[in-house]
């Protein structure tokens, strides 16, 4: 069971995380620069598509723990499939 005070903590570090990741992708896009540095990796546009995947993973990680601090369950049921075997 994921506690309330480690929720906020990799909520906050999934939030810097999706920060670094908007500067870098707005960057790459806009053309101003060639390459784009997070921490120690070094990023071209050649890269662009897996940031934007890496972005779409930390977002669902962060709403995820943003729900466990709520009180919700980290994912919900949206449809059933019947089917027969």
């Amino acid at each position: 069971m994921i506690t309330i005070p480690f929720a906020r903590k990799m909520s906050e570090h999934y939030a810097k995380l999706i920060d670094k990741l908007l500067d870098a992708q707005i960057k790459l896009t806009e053309g101003g620069v060639k390459s784009y540095t997070i921490d120690d990796r070094s990023l071209t546009r050649f890269d662009l598509d897996g940031i934007a995947l890496e972005l779409d993973r930390a977002i669902k990680k962060k709403a995820e723990f943003d729900a466990i601090i709520e009180g919700r369950k980290p994912r919900k049921a949206v449809a059933i499939v019947p089917r027969d075997y």
